[in-house]
């Protein structure tokens, strides 16, 4: 190399060299950008919003909206509700909100949406405006596979989180709002919200906050019947049932008595109301999609159509409409602190859901025998079934219940394939189960004196009539507890949510006097929880499920249908060569303890395959057993009040 090129190549060395430099300085100095959205403060919003929504396009399910917007001029953010109390995640669906146009004295306004914050619009309002006005349509799922059906011939269920933009920079329960709805003709509605006025088919409501109205969704049916479970209280509660048919709707007095029993097994156990009216809305049908939904003065239950029409067939959905009432008082009025958030579009904080959900679950669970709506007997097979799926849970090895919490955040609560590895969202049944542990604890402590009933009177029916939220914390509930029975309960509690051992798993029903154990005898309530699901279950022997056209619903990891290479979504074609049925897998099962195993043909995309499964303990199926000698404390705690 000449001297002359030595140089160019230095020279240009050392303009690769500055100009790496300036690239890490450069990436060095990046920030990210900033959306431009006024945090929410509690400073009342400067007039009322109004909103009517056109419900009667029942073939597009379409529905139309129509917003009038105080406004000052100057700069505005409009937000689309994005974290909904409830969901417990970011589940506004956007995506259904389309034809966004604003005008302001007959001109347009244009709006941009915010590039980091898909669900905040920012406009100019232009001098001498004090009002906006919006139109959008929510275009509400057509078919299962677009999301929930909540629009059909006969049932609209509208979440007003679904027609709203409301201005940033405030608390929702600062922003006044008035809202109407246009029904179709000849139409009934049920709703917490109280009616100013009805015309014709348009309902006016009373004004209220947004934080209320998004929290008091409206139902509507062409078929309904209203049914006073309590209508004497000071804070009555009704049942508002819609159907696909007026045969429906039709229940027996002792289907009625039960649910009453619901309202004042509550009453015994929380001492207190928290709501100036309760309206269950509950919908019987085959179109309008299943649901449960917890409100303050509400809930949204979605049924199957025969739910009292084939009554002991529908064991299974029993408990929906106490866990939704429990909701009431866990969750909606004493909820965890990190759970509250100031407007729809804050992140919310999971990390107390095994208290919201889980010890709602478990006083579902509880008042669902205590009402009678399950007999006792039935509430233990159920227990058995909830232990049983959780016993020797292989996920737990790497992700203990805690971190379940975070759930719905990271999986926006969507399917899963591996629902045992993955642990999806179990401190629902886990969490039954430890505070089951909980309680018998308390009663074993106090001599039976004491249960975790005490705990549920002082903490949830405090300030009885109180509405708005009272929140809490970890150890605000630990020293709850010790206020009943003193005793390390957070380190009791601590070890259940903490570690990765199911050592503990079982004690609030050893603790409770019984044991689970396993029989190849099925329960008359798994029978109907299988009718309610339309599924078999082999999980306890195979490790799988089975729906009712033979496609299999998930695989228990590390069970021999895993090991046998069987994923979810296979469709199960043959049993030993014969065409698929349960009875006759059933009867194979049986078969195959001689060791002589079975062969299962199954279908999976656009290829077959014949699968060996080496199993030999027959059928099996969970339930519990009284252990002689013991207090039973189990039954004593589903004893009515």
């Amino acid at each position: 190399m000449t001297l002359s090129s030595s140089i160019r190549h230095s020279a240009r060395l050392l303009t690769l060299g500055l100009a790496l430099q300036a690239g890490l300085a450069g990436a060095q100095s990046f920030s990210p950008p900033v959306a431009g959205i006024p945090p929410p403060a509690d400073t009342p919003y400067v007039g009322t919003i109004t909103i009517d929504v056109d419900l009667t396009d029942l073939d597009r399910r379409i529905m139309e909206v129509r917003e009038t917007l105080p406004v000052k001029p100057g700069p505005l953010t409009l937000l689309y509700p994005r974290w909904l109390p409830g969901k417990h995640s970011p589940a506004g669906a956007v995506t259904t909100m389309a034809g966004l146009q604003i005008t302001a004295n007959g001109k347009p306004v244009e709006w941009t949406r915010d590039p980091l914050d898909v669900y905040a619009f920012h406009l100019q309002v232009p001098s001498g405006v004090s009002a906006l006005n919006i139109a959008f349509q929510h275009l509400s799922p057509v078919t299962p596979a677009a999301g929930r059906v909540v629009m059909t011939q006969e049932i609209i269920g509208l979440q007003w989180n679904t027609v709203v933009l409301y201005p940033a920079g405030h608390y929702a329960s600062a922003i006044q709002t008035q809202v109407s709805a246009k029904l179709p003709v000849g139409w009934q509605a049920a709703s917490a919200l109280d009616v100013a006025k009805r015309d014709g088919d348009r309902v006016t409501f009373q004004p209220t906050n947004l934080e209320r109205l998004v929290d008091s969704p409206l139902w509507a049916g062409k078929y309904t019947k209203r049914i006073a479970l309590d209508a004497v209280n000071k804070a009555p509660v009704y049942l508002t049932v819609f159907a696909d048919s007026p045969s429906k709707l039709e229940a027996t007095s002792e289907q009625i008595a039960a649910h009453q029993q619901i309202v004042l097994q509550a009453d015994a156990l929380f001492g207190a109301r928290h709501f100036a009216r309760y309206e269950f809305l509950l919908a019987l049908s085959e179109r309008f999609s299943s649901i449960g939904l917890e409100h303050s003065e509400s809930s949204e239950n979605g049924l199957h159509a025969n739910y009292f029409t084939e009554w002991k067939k529908t064991l299974g959905a029993r408990n929906v409409l106490p866990h939704e009432y429990t909701h009431s008082w866990n969750g909606k009025f004493r909820r965890p602190v990190d759970l509250w958030t100031p407007n729809f579009n804050v992140p919310m904080q999971d990390s107390l859901l095994w208290v919201y959900e889980g010890q709602t679950q478990y006083w579902g669970f509880v008042l669902a025998a205590r009402s009678g709506m399950v007999p006792v007997a039935d509430a233990l097979e159920s227990l058995a079934m909830t232990a049983a799926g959780l016993d020797g849970r292989a996920g737990r090895a790497w992700r203990n219940l805690q971190d379940t919490t975070n759930e719905p955040i990271v999986s926006g609560r969507g399917h899963q394939d591996w629902s045992d590895w993955q642990r999806r969202e179990e401190y629902y049944n886990e969490g039954q189960m430890v505070w089951l542990d909980t309680d018998t604890k308390i009663r074993e402590l106090s001599q039976g004196a004491k249960s975790l009933n005490d705990v549920a009177k002082a903490f949830f029916g405090v300030e009885g009539g109180r509405v708005t939220t009272l929140t809490y914390n970890f150890d605000e509930y630990v020293k709850e507890l010790n206020a009943v029975a003193p005793f390390d309960w957070s380190g009791f509690l601590r070890q259940r949510l903490d570690t990765h051992s199911g050592a503990t798993l079982l004690d609030g029903i050893t603790r409770g006097g019984w044991k689970l154990v396993f029989t190849d005898k099925q329960s008359e309530f798994a029978k109907a929880n299988e009718t309610s699901q339309r599924t078999t279950d082999f999980y306890y022997s195979l490790g799988f499920g089975v729906d009712k056209d033979g496609k299999i619903t998930g695989v228990k990891w590390g069970g021999p249908a895993f090991n046998a290479g069987l994923t979810g979504s296979m469709q199960l074609l043959a049993v030993n060569s014969d065409s698929y049925k349960a009875e006759l897998l059933r009867d194979a099962i049986t078969k195959a303890r001689d060791g002589t195993g079975l062969e299962l043909l199954v279908k999976f995309e656009d290829r077959y395959k014949t699968v060996r499964i080496d199993y030999r303990d027959g059928q099996r199926y969970p339930k519990l057993e009284r252990m002689v000698g013991t207090p039973d404390r189990l039954t004593e705690i589903l004893k009515a009040l």
